[in-house]
């Protein structure tokens, strides 16, 4: 539990005034709760079987609501821009109606808050991906209530505690849904404590969104800066050259262009059939195209794979200065393999061995510039998850400069990256604090620790 969690939830802030009075709860992860507040287990005052009966009056061809998880948003909040005809989704999808709160059930989009109240669908009906449980609230329930109380820390945390199943596969219960003991207030109370946080939440959805513009606009600097590099060099009186490329135009007239498999010695691709069979407890890392960010492996979190596996494995192994390139779910992002996690091995992601003809950090400057992306996109394909081959990347064509202007182009573009980086980070944190602090308003007004029924003015959120 976060700091700021703690502090909300104990109605510390001046600007919170607690309740009047309190009694002990008989719920075991909460002590006390307002003195006229009830509890109660879901299962008295949710329905979580919902049949598809009432949908079988309908005409097939009635146009509803689909909404895949990609459209579920987290914090709340849900994508209605596609429908479908009745008769296409009926069968081995979830169905919810206006009115029921969605919550996803597996893992990682229960973690991260993914859930909504299901507005404004299509003919009052929506089919949606199986990893959703539908909470239909009784008249004892308001339903933007309940939504806050299952976007609220304490629901996901001991949620998250009762997963069942292995690895990525792990899911909430709908046991676990309608066993969950919480504390409710009158009707009335519901909608004044849902009014204050649907207007908190908005407050910080739309800072939260401003920042995240910024951190995009950034980020499209940074691509831009990296770029223009890679394909223009460093020196603006450089005599230039036409490239013979449409799409790479004009390039200096002393670099060459050349396909990826004149410029690496060898690329090859990790482990394809079945990796799953070889990660082990402990050993090397074992790096997926998840633990692949640009410019930056991150091996703590990794799977491992034993030594001995990871020696027999050479084609996949990897050594310091290797190149390694995600081909599936985010293909194009490119990252150099550190000297820390040399003899590490690798699943399915694009690997590009080192020589010391070129400049690793160069080439992955360029792997990651708009570039080497757009021929990406020119090739990728697979509607689920967007993916490439390595017999497409070969033929990648990279603008390569002479060895010592690589380095300096690494050097520049390390330096001045880095400040785009860092101002990034800080976004990001205040991005989290914001996060934090929706999380906390929303958990210390559900259970009670809080009183948000006075004026708004009292309690506006000073953002």
């Amino acid at each position: 539990m976060t700091d700021t969690v703690v502090r909300v939830e104990g109605g510390q802030p001046e600007r919170f005034a607690p309740y009047a009075s309190y009694r002990d709860s008989d719920i075991d992860w909460l002590s006390q709760i307002p003195a006229d507040w009830n509890s109660h287990r879901l299962r008295f005052v949710v329905e979580t079987r919902i049949s598809k009966k009432e949908l079988r009056a309908l005409d097939p061809r009635t146009e509803v609501s689909f909404v895949p998880m990609e459209a579920i948003h987290e914090h709340g909040g849900m994508d209605l821009a596609s429908t479908k005809p009745l008769s296409d989704v009926l069968e081995g999808y979830t169905y919810f109606r206006d009115g029921d709160v969605l919550v996803a059930k597996i893992t990682p989009c229960f973690e991260n808050g993914k859930g909504a109240l299901a507005e404004g669908l299509c003919n009052n009906a929506g089919l949606g991906t199986t990893e959703l449980h539908v909470l239909r609230p009784s008249p004892k329930v308001d339903a933007r209530f309940l939504l806050y109380l299952t976007l609220s820390q304490h629901f996901r945390r001991i949620g998250t505690a009762s997963m069942y199943g292995a690895g990525g596969q792990k899911r909430v219960s709908g046991d676990f849904i309608r066993n969950f003991h919480h504390p409710l207030p009158s009707l009335s109370e519901q909608r004044a404590i849902a009014d204050f946080l649907d207007r908190e939440a908005a407050k910080i959805g739309a800072l939260v969104a401003k920042k995240e513009r910024l951190i995009k606009l950034l980020q499209e600097k940074r691509t831009a800066l990296i770029t223009h590099a890679v394909t223009r060099g460093l020196d603006p009186e450089v005599p230039m050259k036409d490239s013979g490329v449409e799409w790479l135009g004009e390039m200096p007239s002393h670099w060459h262009l050349r396909p990826l498999k004149r410029v690496s010695p060898e690329i090859t691709v990790g482990v394809v059939v079945n990796p799953s069979s070889y990660v082990s407890a402990d050993g090397v890392p074992f790096l997926y195209g998840s633990d692949v960010q640009e410019g930056r492996i991150v091996a703590d979190t990794a799977r491992r794979m034993s030594d001995r596996d990871s020696e027999a494995l050479s084609k996949s192994r990897l050594e310091a200065g290797d190149l390694v390139c995600v081909r599936v779910g985010a293909p194009g992002v490119t990252a150099v393999v550190p000297p820390e996690i040399a003899g590490a091995n690798c699943a399915s992601v694009l690997i590009v061995r080192h020589a010391t003809s070129f400049s690793s950090q160069w080439l992955c400057y360029t792997m990651n510039s708009r570039l080497v992306r757009h021929q990406v996109e020119l090739v990728q394909y697979g509607a689920a998850q967007e993916q490439f081959n390595v017999a497409h990347a070969v033929v990648f064509l990279v603008p390569l400069p002479p060895r010592a202007e690589q380095a300096a182009l690494a050097a520049f573009l390390d330096s001045e990256t880095s400040e785009i980086d860092n101002l990034i980070a800080k976004i990001e944190e205040a991005v989290d604090h914001l996060n934090e602090l929706r999380i906390a308003l929303i958990s210390g007004a559900v259970t009670g620790k809080i009183d948000v029924r006075e004026p708004v003015s009292r309690h506006d959120t000073e953002l």
